[in-house]
């Protein structure tokens, strides 16, 4: 889910990008995950020849259905929060 939030909140965004934004996840596990939501529909992979190959991983209509759902979790989750926090203070 962390890779769908971080592509709907910078956009279309290069591998290598990518990989410095999702801290704490192997190349190898994210190559593998964008090649699933890729398989899936959720994303788009786009290849450019160039050397060094430069390639670009976006949403797709698809995917930018997801991003309701994960604003709603979102919101869920910092009302939860926020509650949790006041609770603690009061």
């Amino acid at each position: 889910m962390y890779i769908l939030w971080v592509l709907s909140t910078q956009g279309a965004t290069r591998f290598g990008a990518l990989r410095r934004l999702v801290e704490g996840i192997s190349t190898k596990v994210l190559t593998e995950r964008l090649r699933l939501l890729e398989q899936e529909g959720i994303l788009y992979r786009h290849y450019e020849p160039t050397v060094p190959p430069q390639v670009t991983y976006g949403l797709t209509s698809r995917g930018l259905e997801l991003c309701g759902v994960l604003d709603q979790l979102n919101g869920l989750a910092e009302s939860w929060y926020s509650s949790q926090v006041s609770g603690v203070r009061g």
